[in-house]
């Protein structure tokens, strides 16, 4: 049995949900979303909210039960509060700077790296050593913070890269004469 998938999705004021067939629409706030569902589970809209069953009593159907709900909890989240990733830049030289709606970042390459804002995230650089990504979809905010940390990921010597705000990285010793 789901732990997670058990417990109902909570109703939340300014927040409409849609089922249609096998499509769940998410409408808020802030925007709206959609997710497919797998054919081996259900998705029922009661008074408490949303509750999500297995289908069947197959192994497939049991994984997919709390990862559904754990989706559309997500979805719900997004488009009334949405999501945020922190990244930090460390490093001499190392900075981020807005350019229009893309963000420029100088990461010690010979060129400067333009990460180009996709739709529906929005990226912010409060200051030259910190960039912000915002946005509903959880998935697409991780992504999006993955790809701008993976043009220098952190070093483990001086700690200098691109790393995500409170990231712990194991330094180690540098070489002995």
């Amino acid at each position: 049995m789901s732990r997670t998938g058990k417990k109902p999705i909570a109703a939340v004021s300014g927040v409409t949900v849609t089922i249609d067939g096998r499509q769940v629409a998410v409408k808020g706030p802030k925007g709206e979303l959609s997710l497919n569902l797998m054919d081996v589970v259900n998705v029922e809209q009661g008074a408490d909210g949303l509750t999500v069953t297995p289908a069947n009593d197959s192994r497939e159907a049991r994984a997919a039960w709390g990862t559904t709900r754990a989706l559309l909890a997500n979805m719900v989240t997004g488009v009334t509060a949405g999501f945020q990733k922190r990244l930090a830049i460390q490093g001499v030289g190392f900075r981020a700077t807005m350019q229009g709606k893309d963000l420029k970042l100088a990461l010690g390459f010979s060129h400067d790296v333009v990460i180009v804002t996709p739709e529906g995230i929005t990226l912010a650089a409060p200051t030259q050593t910190e960039v912000t990504v915002t946005g509903i979809d959880k998935q697409k905010v991780g992504q999006v913070a993955a790809d701008i940390r993976s043009w220098r990921k952190p070093e483990p010597y001086k700690g200098k890269g691109v790393r995500y705000v409170g990231e712990f990285v194991a330094r180690k010793e540098g070489k002995k004469k």
